[in-house]
């Protein structure tokens, strides 16, 4: 592998997870993959210990137009429906499965049809009538393999609109009725991550590099010239997104009520900025586990980026549409081009892993994402025959689509064991495993 060097000095595990650090500052940049952390086949760490894997649980509130989004044909040779369209570059990466049943959202109880699926869908437990009623599965993943990291697990939002109740606003749940809410600010992501509180580059007056520019001019020398061009990618990738995040106008620095009629904001810029922040976090090591909540459930965004503004996200699941002048036809396309939006802002991840060097391979190899709806049909919060998308290379058969004989239980079951080694052994609604989700 052209990663790989037989002759040259290792560096430490821990030095990876130590990153640039400055003293006297609580600023830390995590570096990334070098090859100079690895065997000399890069297939684990210097010392032998074994790369390890990441999980990332991906939702998006109210369903699909099952017309636009499940794929025709099933197996390698499946095609592409319109929504997942922008996947086909990624095809030989990605696992659709479609068919799976989510028993949760089906028994008796308080709450409507957005409840009782958010719940089963995120926990496979039915809504308490406050929340999920148990932990969900990014949590359960995270309890078994986060201890090690320097955060257990990240739970990230990008629309801010705030409709509803907590079962809405929440993916993330540590157990019954406890929810673990999203940060949807970058900046505040952005300093979580970076760990520090100088007034500087809080207010944006100096960049964070100030404050590790010798550290880090330090380590390079140490380098070979291929790891020291890695950091300074790294370092220069880290000063474009805190760009990013300065340019952005005041109101997205804080998180308020929207307006009845639904929120306005350009969610694709601040999803971007999300996804590299998470991306930042996998390729350093800070966690293993992370939570990605793209739109709320029974969301009520608008979508100017596309053109959509008549009427909002859930409005056009319906089979009327709802907007002025449209009927059912038409809110069925329009939520076709709002559900091929979530499948961009998704490849978008995937393909920034899959871009990022580590060992032989990338990070994308040891990574699992997951990507998930509150329902399947849309217009009628259809609970059965859901659809999925795995995507990564770690223990997973990829390059398919597959129609599934159980439930939402057994994938993350499947998953959570066989994929991320946590050891569960049990979780609600699971009663096998899924073995054709194997590689």
């Amino acid at each position: 592998m052209a990663n790989t060097i037989t002759q040259r000095k290792r560096i430490s595990r821990r030095r990876f997870l130590q990153g640039a650090t400055v003293a006297g500052s609580a600023v830390r940049m995590g570096l990334p993959p070098l090859v100079s952390m690895f065997n000399s086949t890069g297939e684990a760490y210097a010392a032998g210990v074994p790369v390890e894997s990441r999980f990332v649980f991906w939702f998006n509130g109210n369903g699909v137009p099952e017309r636009y989004w499940m794929p025709e044909g099933t197996g390698r040779d499946f095609e592409f429906s319109p929504c997942l369209s922008p996947l086909a570059p990624f095809r030989e990466d990605i696992h659709v499965l479609t068919g799976l049943d989510n028993p949760a959202a089906t028994v008796p109880g308080p709450g409507n049809g957005h409840h009782k699926a958010i719940s089963g869908v995120v926990s496979c437990t039915p809504f308490t009538g406050h929340g999920a009623g148990g932990p969900s599965i990014d949590q359960a993943i995270a309890a078994k393999i986060g201890g090690d990291s320097r955060f257990r697990s990240i739970q990230i939002g990008v629309s801010q609109e705030s409709f509803g109740e907590s079962i809405q606003r929440n993916m993330s749940w540590s157990g019954f009725d406890r929810p673990l809410p999203p940060e949807m600010l970058p900046n505040k992501l952005f300093d979580r991550l970076f760990g520090a509180r100088e007034q500087g580059w809080v207010a944006r007056k100096r960049s964070i590099l100030d404050a590790i520019s010798e550290d880090s001019r330090a380590l390079k020398k140490e380098l070979p010239k291929d790891d020291a061009d890695r950091v300074e990618e790294q370092l220069a990738a880290i000063r474009d997104v805190e760009r990013s995040i300065a340019g952005l106008p005041p109101e997205y620095r804080k998180v308020e009520a929207p307006d009845y009629d639904g929120d306005m904001k350009d969610w694709p810029r601040i999803a971007r900025l999300q996804s590299d922040l998470l991306a930042h976090a996998l390729v350093t090591r800070q966690t293993r586990v992370a939570s990605y909540m793209l739109t709320k459930g029974q969301g009520l965004a608008r979508f100017p980026w596309l053109g959509l503004t008549a009427a909002r996200h859930h409005d056009y699941t319906h089979a009327d549409g709802k907007a002025p002048g449209s009927d059912g036809a038409d809110g069925q396309r329009i939520l076709r081009d709002i559900c091929k939006w979530h499948v961009e802002e998704f490849a978008y991840l995937v393909a920034k892993l899959k871009a990022t060097p580590e060992g032989a391979g990338n990070v994308l190899d040891h990574t699992c994402l997951l990507f998930t709806h509150e329902h399947a049909e849309a217009n009628s919060h259809k609970a059965s025959g859901m659809a999925m998308v795995l995507a990564g290379h770690h223990k997973t058969a990829t390059g398919l689509h597959t129609k599934v004989m159980g439930t939402i239980g057994d994938v993350y079951l499947t998953v959570a064991d066989n994929v991320m080694g946590s050891g569960l052994g049990k979780f609600p609604t699971a009663t096998k495993k899924i073995g054709s989700i194997l590689g």
